[in-house]
């Protein structure tokens, strides 16, 4: 199934809606892989030499090829991620600009793509389609049941090019890709700093904002997250849900059995730029010992 929409007439233009991405620059690779099938009637179907998918637009199979050829013809000028079609390039620059056009009828909140907005719109309504065929557990979204099965089979399809660790979703290795390319996207308006993820800038507003929404029910201590919320909470409960593999001690929240577990592995992924010295935890790194001693 085309990630495009199919267009009505020809077959030969793109939407209507969409400033037309495919032009007379189209590469001659883009169109050898592009094969007319037969004319049954008014059934006529566009064939990818590649792969062999059939298309009734030959729009979205000139999209479709640019899969094969890797062709991104649309950069932004922000950053230079590239894009097979316009749309994405549109949606994508929103992140820089923070154009949030599609707003929820019922609470406000708005939001730069539309996708997104009916993702939270489920939110309000509580509908969840999707259902996991071995647990039950329900999700809004079916690339969320994906990542939730995932924890069923231990399938990660996908794998990072430079590190080799796996991961059930692709945005997720996104996400670390830039663990190691150090690319930040998300900068905030107020003091410049930049995050690799759009969570940690809208958690660091908060600390310009003074906002903590989230407040402990027992001893009233307020949060700037419900993550942190809960994690307090279970100071409270006692409870500790998050068990070491190894010793089996226990901790309340998965941060600190992350960091726990290092002094198994005997991994210290933190670098002092100047001395090289290496360490478990980021704050260690921040008053690196032999550095602060010069």
């Amino acid at each position: 199934q085309s990630l495009i929409s199919e267009a009505e007439g020809d077959g030969e233009s793109p939407p209507g809606n969409l400033d037309a991405p495919l032009s007379d620059r189209d590469n001659v690779t883009s169109q050898s892989h592009i094969k007319e099938e037969e004319n049954h009637g008014d059934n006529k179907r566009w064939k990818c030499s590649q792969c062999g998918k059939t298309f009734s637009v030959k729009w979205n199979l000139k999209i479709h090829v640019r899969g094969h050829t890797g062709e991104k013809p649309f950069t932004c000028s922000s950053c230079g991620k590239g894009f097979t079609v316009k749309e994405s390039l549109i949606c994508h620059a929103r992140m820089h600009t923070g154009e949030k056009p599609f707003a929820c009828p019922v609470c406000g909140q708005r939001f730069a793509q539309r996708g997104i907005l009916r993702t939270h719109a489920r939110t309000h309504t509580g509908q969840k389609n999707f259902a996991c065929l071995v647990c039950g557990k329900r999700f809004s979204e079916k690339a969320h049941l994906a990542s939730h099965t995932a924890t069923h089979t231990g399938e990660k399809p996908f794998a990072c090019s430079l590190c080799g660790k796996r991961f059930c979703r692709k945005t997720t290795l996104t996400r670390h890709a830039r663990t190691h390319s150090g690319e930040r996207l998300f900068t905030c308006s107020i003091c410049g700093e930049r995050f690799g993820r759009k969570t940690n800038l809208i958690m660091h507003s908060k600390i310009h904002s003074g906002e903590k929404p989230f407040a402990c029910p027992d001893c009233g201590k307020a949060f700037l997250s419900k993550t942190n919320l809960t994690a307090h909470v279970r100071t409270h409960t006692g409870e500790k849900p998050f068990a070491c593999s190894v010793c089996e001690k226990r901790f309340t929240h998965q941060g600190a059995l992350k960091v726990h577990t290092r002094t198994h592995t005997g991994d210290k992924p933190f670098v002092c730029l100047v001395c090289n010295h290496r360490f478990t935890v980021k704050a260690n790194l921040i008053t690196c010992p032999c550095c602060t001693s010069l």
